[in-house]
């Protein structure tokens, strides 16, 4: 089965949607959203440090877009390093790329020439761009100033981390949705002993979740502390 053949929860898991993230800059959401599911929106850029969430909303836009009959592609620029000519031109006839990492590819020359290249072709398109870099396209070590210019005219919406009210927040949600028992003392417990980013954070959820699901067992401190092996 292809990815096209896909159903879109596998292509885009199911946590990973719009309305599911915790903490949105105002507007942010409505900006993504109209991006996605539209034609003619302003392209984006998101910035901020590992772990606020940056895949999450490139993968949620790429869903929306999808759900509104819009053809989607997401790629880690880091997986396509050294090579991303080919790896965007086989992109090529998508409404909506979301491209993620970009400072994966920064001070590549080769790989900078065939972003811009990829960013020109998309603007005659019609098609959109969602970027994603830790830093603002100033703070990239570009070496093309053509290609920061064209970064730098996309509307950027800072991503910051979540405090533990917003941490909570996002595993008592993802708990909810997979109809995970978790005792708000577990809770609480958790995020003072497990010093984990978000992302951390999440599966460590999934771990407990199955073996919640194998001890037929609430999570509750006793619970985390056997399991965890902590005190």
């Amino acid at each position: 089965m292809s990815a096209k053949q896909l159903p879109l929860a596998l292509r885009y898991p199911p946590d990973q949607r719009l309305d599911t993230f915790v903490a949105a800059p105002a507007g942010a959401i409505a900006q993504l959203r109209a991006l996605a599911e539209t034609p003619g929106g302003d392209w984006l850029y998101l910035a901020g440090p590992a772990g606020v969430g940056k895949t999450h909303l490139l993968l949620a836009a790429c869903a929306a877009a999808e759900s509104a009959g819009r053809r989607a592609a997401y790629l880690p620029l880091i997986a396509a390093a050294g090579r991303l000519r080919d790896a965007l031109d086989a992109l090529e006839g998508n409404d909506l790329l979301a491209l993620d990492g970009l400072d994966a590819i920064a001070g590549t020359r080769e790989d900078e020439i065939a972003l811009f290249d990829a960013h020109n072709r998309a603007r005659a398109a019609g098609a959109a761009v969602i970027y994603a870099g830790r830093d603002a396209p100033d703070g990239l070590a570009l070496s093309l100033p053509d290609l920061r210019s064209r970064l730098s005219q996309c509307a950027r919406i800072a991503l910051a981390p979540l405090d533990d009210d917003g941490r909570a927040e996002v595993l008592r949600q993802r708990a909810q949705r997979r109809g995970l028992a978790l005792d708000e003392a577990a809770l609480d417990w958790l995020l003072k002993r497990v010093d984990r980013d978000l992302a951390g954070l999440t599966a460590l959820l999934d771990r407990l979740d199955r073996a919640s699901l194998a001890a037929q067992r609430r999570i509750t401190v006793p619970f985390l502390k056997q399991t965890l092996d902590l005190q």
